[in-house]
């Protein structure tokens, strides 16, 4: 039985304003090819690279958070590698100096070491069209600020590889230090994987390129653990190759040999000096961090909220900024979670909607939450008034406006009451015959007769009174 050996390396792009060397504008997103370039970009002789600041200081934020070392000496290198992207034929990164390394997270029960996490810059982006003898070259992206970060090859197995990834971009987008976005290409991912039998060493190391979404991630590894099984169990060698993954064949091909660290001839870029990273500047970044997705865990689950929601809320920056905000206008924590969870999930998955783009707003839903809470609005009649106050409704304006609020006039109720027994007299006499179930052919028209607006437990508390008598 093989055992596979799983290491991930994340690239995630910065939240910078201009790019990573140079003062070109960052945000190339849905811009026409090569118009968000600069002469950097584009590798033309002569250029100087600067370090951006802010990188640096999200970088540092990062590896905080990631409980890396990093205090000292960094430094950037030259990587050279002659590819279509990377117009000046090496991409400036870091080397055996790299900004963050020893760091760990917990993923569940299971603690993955951070090996390092390093700044470096981005390649262009390469567009093959289908049939096509040629490939077309987007230098857009080329530049942008990135920090790529390497795991130990503590990863068990697909779905653990996916949970951690989700709980990487979770953090990013907590620090506000990536929009940590898969489909932009803000997030993306190599995965090294290797198969050996327990208590042998490790096997051949193969890499497989440019995921670029969670599910990918998973399949991949599925596939590949499979492939190198089916090498292993007939007697071949698994070579050490960089492989691509091709989603609608859901398999992974064969791109280039493998390259090894001195295929790259790293060495320190002349045209930048290194930086020292100090404890001053350390704890100055560290004072202005926010809340960590687990931080948040522990508090939720501190108000009362289930673990697993707890979880869910406080890997969304939105949905858990909306529950703080809810929470602070005094509803009940976890029947607040209950409606942000479930109706009000509903309603904006139907529509392809993130809360922030809804007219939902936290006073309103803790309003709703608290009018029921306080038996002043029936459960049924607040889903009701539900998709008005999606669309920015005052609950308690609609409750006014409408004469919706719950009625507790006992007289009323028994009205109600008298009026069905009287139309059933079957339930009430086989009631008191001993068949206590009888009570609900009553308890139905009563609710009806008062439009839905009575309390439930007042209406059948007065019911079994009057049946009782």
């Amino acid at each position: 039985m093989y055992q596979p050996v799983i290491g991930l390396e994340v690239h995630l792009q910065l939240n910078t304003r201009t790019k990573i060397f140079s003062a070109c504008n960052a945000d190339y997103f849905g811009q026409a090819p090569n118009t968000v370039t600069d002469p950097l970009t584009l590798g033309l002789p002569g250029t100087l690279p600067v370090v951006n600041a802010r990188a640096v200081e999200l970088a540092v934020m990062f590896g905080l958070a990631l409980n890396c070392d990093v205090e000292g000496f960094t430094q950037f290198h030259r990587k050279n590698y002659f590819y279509p992207d990377a117009p000046k034929n090496y991409q400036i990164s870091q080397y055996d100096r790299p900004i963050a390394r020893d760091g760990w997270v917990d993923v569940g029960a299971r603690r993955i070491r951070i090996k390092r996490a390093h700044l470096e810059d981005d390649a262009g982006k390469l567009v093959h069209p289908a049939y096509a003898p040629y490939s077309l070259l987007d230098l857009n992206r080329a530049g942008s600020a990135l920090i790529e970060m390497v795991t130990e090859p503590d990863i068990a197995g697909p779905e653990e590889a996916r949970v951690f990834l989700g709980y990487v971009r979770a953090l990013a987008q907590a620090l506000g230090v990536s929009d940590a976005n898969p489909e932009e290409g803000k997030m993306r991912c190599d995965v090294n994987v290797s198969l050996h039998r327990p208590g042998e060493p490790f096997g051949t190391k193969v890499e497989v390129k440019n995921l670029n979404s969670f599910r990918s991630v998973a399949r991949a590894l599925e596939y590949e653990i499979a492939r190198q099984t089916r090498v292993l169990e007939g007697g071949g060698v698994v070579r050490q190759d960089t492989m691509g993954w091709d989603e609608g064949g859901n398999k992974t091909f064969v791109m280039r040999t493998k390259e090894g660290e001195a295929d790259y001839r790293y060495f320190p870029d002349p045209d930048l000096p290194p930086l020292v990273i100090t404890r001053e500047f350390i704890e100055d970044v560290r004072a202005r961090m926010p809340e960590l997705p687990v931080q948040k865990r522990e508090r939720y689950v501190a108000a009362g909220i289930k673990a697993d929601a707890a979880e869910t809320l406080a890997d969304s920056v939105t949905l858990s900024a909306f529950l703080d905000a809810a929470m602070g206008e005094g509803a009940d924590a976890q029947k607040l979670v209950n409606w942000l969870l479930g109706d009000v999930a509903g309603w904006l998955a139907a529509r392809e909607l993130d809360i922030g783009a809804s007219r939902l707003t936290p006073a309103h839903l803790a309003t709703l939450v608290k009018l029921i809470d306080a038996g002043e609005l029936s459960g049924k009649m607040g889903k009701e008034l539900l998709p008005e106050v999606m669309e920015g409704a005052d609950p308690a304006a609609l409750v006014r406006e409408r004469g919706l609020a719950v009625v507790t006039d006992t007289a009323a109720i028994e009205a109600a009451i008298s009026a069905a027994m009287a139309a059933n007299p079957k339930a009430v006499e086989q009631f008191r015959g001993g068949n206590a179930k009888a009570a609900n052919a009553l308890f139905g028209p009563v609710m009806r007769a008062m439009g839905g607006q009575a309390k439930p437990e007042v209406v059948r508390d007065v019911l079994m009174r009057k049946l009782q008598g």
